[in-house]
């Protein structure tokens, strides 16, 4: 599938609840994984694709598997902080560091509509925490200061890095 880039506007477009849980979901679910890999990436949401419905998908390093998530929200987030090198598969080879909560516990559905509960904590919790944000439409570059965000997306621009999909 076709990644939206930088500064596509549809990046802050805020996405709706998925309401159906079907095959439909599943073969479009396993696309954006595939899309994922490709990128390469450990996240993906279904918006970075065009489709605005609240789905995203991890495959962190020490996972056996992808997990899939539908109609997530953060139920609650710890005081505590973590800072981490964060970037997107919308805008290749930028990164930067973002602070965000060291960890939350959210709720959501899997694929085939079951509601479940997570704890995640440090790098797992900030991938939740990039994911949620994208589908509530802010594009990570929005968790930076004006300074540190106008500076990478020159220092992007600049080094060519900003390029459509082959």
């Amino acid at each position: 599938m076709k990644i939206l880039r930088f500064p596509d506007p549809g990046l802050a477009t805020p996405c709706t609840d998925v309401t159906v849980f079907d095959d439909a979901l599943s073969d479009f679910a396993a696309e954006l994984h595939a899309t994922m890999r490709a990128a390469p990436g450990v996240g993906i949401t279904a918006a970075h694709v065009g489709s605005f419905v609240r789905l995203f998908v991890l495959e962190l390093p020490d996972w056996s598997q992808p997990r899939y998530y539908v109609n997530p929200v953060i139920l609650e987030t710890s005081t505590d902080t973590i800072r981490h090198r964060e970037g997107s598969v919308s805008m290749p080879g930028a990164t930067e560091e973002v602070e965000r909560p060291r960890q939350v516990r959210l709720s959501y559905l899997d694929l085939q509509g079951v509601a479940h509960e997570e704890m995640a904590e440090d790098f797992h919790a900030v991938c939740i925490q990039h994911e949620i944000d994208q589908l509530d439409g802010m594009f990570w570059l929005r968790r930076l200061s004006r300074l540190k965000r106008e500076r990478l997306v020159r220092r992007w621009e600049k080094d060519g890095l900003r390029r459509s999909d082959p």
